[in-house]
C-alpha cells in the first residue's frame, strides 16, 4: 500500500512539474499566452490581485487572458520564485502552488512584492493541471 501511494505521489508530480513551470515562465517571461494555455476552459477563473492592480472577479478564460495581456503590459515581473520545490498532490485532484511574485509597476517604478497562490484541479478528461484560481497578496 505504500509503495502504491508513494508511486502515485511520483506520478502526479511528474505531470504537474510541467505545469508549476509554465507558471513560472508565463510570469517570467510577461507571456499571457503561456498562461492562457493552463487555465480551464471548463470553469470560470477566479482572480484576485491587490494594488496597485485592484481586481477581483470571477471571469472566463479568454476574459483571464485579456487581464493578465494589461497587467503584464503595465507591470514587469522582477522575481517570480516557487515557495516549494514543486508541490505534491494529495489524493484529491486538486492542489494549491504557492509563490513569490515581485512586480514593478512601468509608470511609478514603486515595486511590489506578493504571494500569490494558484488553485490547480486536474482535468481528467485532458489529463492536465488547468488553474481555477488566482489569489495574491501584499508582503
Amino acid at each position: 500500500m505504500v509503495n502504491f501511494i508513494f508511486n502515485l505521489i511520483i506520478i502526479f508530480s511528474v505531470a504537474l512539474q510541467p505545469t508549476t513551470q509554465n507558471i513560472e515562465k508565463a510570469f517570467l517571461q510577461n507571456s499571457p499566452r503561456i498562461l492562457y494555455s493552463l487555465f480551464s476552459s471548463e470553469s470560470s477563473i477566479n482572480i484576485s490581485l491587490p494594488e496597485p492592480i485592484y481586481f477581483s472577479d470571477q471571469v472566463s478564460n479568454e476574459q483571464a487572458f485579456f487581464l493578465f495581456r494589461k497587467v503584464f503590459s503595465s507591470f514587469t515581473t522582477l522575481e517570480f520564485y516557487p515557495e516549494e520545490e514543486f508541490p505534491l498532490p494529495a489524493e484529491s485532484q486538486s492542489l494549491i502552488f504557492k509563490a513569490r511574485w515581485s512586480f514593478k509597476n512601468n509608470k511609478t517604478n514603486d515595486q511590489h512584492p506578493t504571494h500569490i497562490f494558484f488553485y490547480l484541479i486536474n482535468e481528467k478528461l485532458k489529463n492536465s493541471w488547468k488553474i481555477i484560481e488566482i489569489k495574491a497578496e501584499k508582503i
